[in-house]
């Protein structure tokens, strides 16, 4: 049985904590929560729901691509949104990234996220044969 190895890279967004970007194990990966923070500078960049939306998802396709896969080999995703009023215009960006052969969803209206967020993705993917190994 393989053991669970850490995804870290320094090209998608790192805010601390005790908790890893990902996790692969027997060739599945799971993300951590992500929101619109910059991956460059790993400041946090509150704005409109497209923007926030857009700065998750590349954070997680960042992730992916260290972990030698693609935003298509996600398999589910939940988002968490502050305001479900804003599920259109998420909806709008997210079919830009998903658009074919669309992973599992759920999304849900929260109270409240860190930072002032409006939106955190998080999810869960399959790797290929570089899973397990620490990227950074």
């Amino acid at each position: 049985m393989e053991k669970k190895v850490a995804v870290c890279t320094a090209d998608a967004a790192e805010m601390g904590g005790p908790y890893s970007q990902a996790i692969t194990h027997n060739g599945l990966i799971f993300l951590s929560g992500q929101g619109a923070v910059d991956p460059c500078t790993n400041q946090v960049r509150t704005g409109t729901i497209e923007q926030e939306t857009r700065l998750a998802i590349e954070n997680i396709r960042i992730i992916m691509a260290a972990a030698g896969a693609s935003l298509s080999n996600i398999l589910q995703i939940t988002a968490y949104l502050v305001d479900i009023r804003e599920y259109g215009r998420f909806n709008e960006v997210y079919e830009k990234y998903f658009h074919q052969n669309h992973p599992a969803r759920t999304c849900v209206q929260v109270d409240k996220l860190p930072f002032g967020l409006r939106v955190e993705i998080d999810g869960i993917g399959f790797v290929g044969s570089r899973s397990g190994a620490q990227n950074s």
